[in-house]
């Protein structure tokens, strides 16, 4: 048995990070990773979804200023896309980052890890080898999510593409339909018609991008359309079939319309990746996500040894999230390890409280939307006093001249009680850059009266900030 202070089951984004802060702070560390060490973002999700995206938009972005858009003479070159997106994933050879792991003074067993009692994991090797790890101070589980499937009739035996297959084909589908309007979709459908696919998307909903403020939605629903994809509301998919010889897919959709496409991408939403943990050798369902406190020690197992960082506890599914909670966690168990109670509140280190009230989150389609905290709807539903104000941002001067055909939202929700701002919401060409310092000012709780002194430089599209200050009456 070998003997560590901290195992960490799952080397993506969180894995790496808890590890590294738990042996920068003195104590020994394990990562167990079964596949790739950096994770899904690195090789078929963030990584190379943003990779896939960079050049329309920079194409798009010369197209909208006059004087550059007549140099433009050609479209994308999707060989040159693709081989570019490889270059960042690296096909999925992970050596750089085992490489950086080994550097860190972070041990790396690679295989299956299963929980098998309190302190220990049980790593199953790819050749069937079996070797047990004790942990003397925790056990951080980061597994993170896998897609799911919806419930349509044929689709398991059709070769559907999830987000892995999205981010990673090696050739450009002529027609791609999508399941689903949330973000992955909503990118993806971006992506692959910019490469020249055909795409349709089937959309359950009345709206993309539910979950955010309606503008979010119609924003990106506008800018589809632009591209040419088509977009059905309110159409479920029945039945889905590929023929075994032209390999063409046939979807039969509630509507009575049947639909025909090359692929098709199911993005319906993620489970957690704990059906095959061993939770059930500490007392806990499999399957389930883990219910975590601002430390991530999970809330369901006594004792301080177990946590869970990322998209597993559910808290704030996002890579930049796992990470925050991740430097929170590793200071929460070297705190615990000296003796200290490590106790939560007043914005400690070892706290990962802003992932319930500040969470960032940036969508790269065309146009590019951002948001952070409460959308109004939901700061309403909390019972808060809110006011919400808007702006075009398209009439900043900034936005001006930054691009011809600028076009862009702002919507700012302000508590009245304690005159901060709770939440804020983007739209436009960089919005996903701008979006940090609603962040900024949201973690700070910064009263709208100081923040009337942070004055935007001219002519940047940032002065949107004033404009909305102006609106609300500073």
């Amino acid at each position: 048995m070998d003997t560590y202070d901290v195992v960490v089951v799952g080397g993506g984004p969180g894995g790496e990070v808890v590890a590294d802060r738990a042996v920068r702070s003195g104590l020994t560390a394990v990562v167990v990773e079964a596949e790739a060490v950096g994770g899904e973002c690195s090789y078929r999700a963030c990584v190379p979804s943003k990779a896939l995206l960079r050049p329309a938009a920079a194409l798009a972005a010369a197209r909208a200023v006059d004087g550059a858009r007549q140099a433009v003479t050609a479209a994308l070159d999707p060989a040159h896309v693709l081989a570019r997106r490889d270059r960042f994933t690296g096909r999925g050879d992970d050596t750089g980052q085992a490489d950086w792991l080994d550097g860190a003074g972070i041990a790396l067993v690679r295989g299956h890890g299963r929980l098998a009692g309190e302190r220990r994991v049980e790593v199953t090797g790819a050749d069937g080898s079996l070797r047990t790890l004790r942990a003397r101070y925790a056990v951080v589980v980061c597994t993170g999510t896998e897609p799911v499937l919806p419930p349509v009739a044929g689709i398991d035996g059709v070769g559907v593409w999830t987000s892995r297959q999205a981010t990673t084909a090696d050739a450009v589908p002529e027609r791609l339909v999508v399941i689903g309007g949330g973000v992955v979709a909503c990118e993806m459908a971006t992506a692959w018609r910019s490469l020249g696919s055909s795409v349709t998307m089937l959309v359950r909903d009345q709206a993309l991008l539910t979950g955010w403020e309606p503008c979010a939605g119609e924003e990106v629903t506008r800018g589809l359309g632009d591209l040419g994809v088509t977009i059905r509301f309110g159409v479920s998919a029945r039945r889905v079939t590929r023929d075994p010889a032209t390999r063409t897919v046939t979807v039969d959709t509630d509507d009575g319309t049947t639909l025909l496409c090359d692929e098709l991408l199911a993005a319906v939403g993620r489970r957690p990746r704990t059906a095959d943990l061993g939770l059930d050798s500490v007392g806990l369902p499999s399957g389930d996500w883990l219910p975590v406190d601002d430390t991530c020690r999970v809330t369901t197992v006594e004792g301080d040894w177990l946590y869970a960082v990322g998209d597993v506890n559910h808290r704030a599914p996002l890579t930049h999230m796992a990470k925050y909670q991740a430097r929170a966690c590793a200071a929460a168990i070297a705190e615990r390890a000296a003796g200290r109670p490590a106790r939560t509140g007043g914005r400690q280190p070892w706290s990962a409280e802003a992932d319930r009230f500040a969470v960032p989150q940036a969508v790269f389609t065309h146009p590019e939307v951002a948001s952070v905290g409460l959308t109004e709807r939901a700061a309403r539903d909390a019972g808060l006093a809110v006011r919400a104000v808007e702006y075009r941002v398209d009439d900043v001067a900034g936005a001006a001249l930054h691009a011809d055909d600028f076009r862009g939202f702002a919507k700012l929700v302000v508590d009245e009680t304690r005159g901060v701002v709770v939440g804020c919401t983007l739209t436009g060409p960089m919005a996903t850059e701008l979006i940090h310092t609603a962040t900024v000012a949201l973690v700070g709780e910064v009263p709208l009266e100081r923040l009337r002194h942070a004055v935007p430089a001219f002519p940047t599209v940032s002065e949107v900030w004033l404009r909305l200050l102006e609106a609300y009456g500073l």
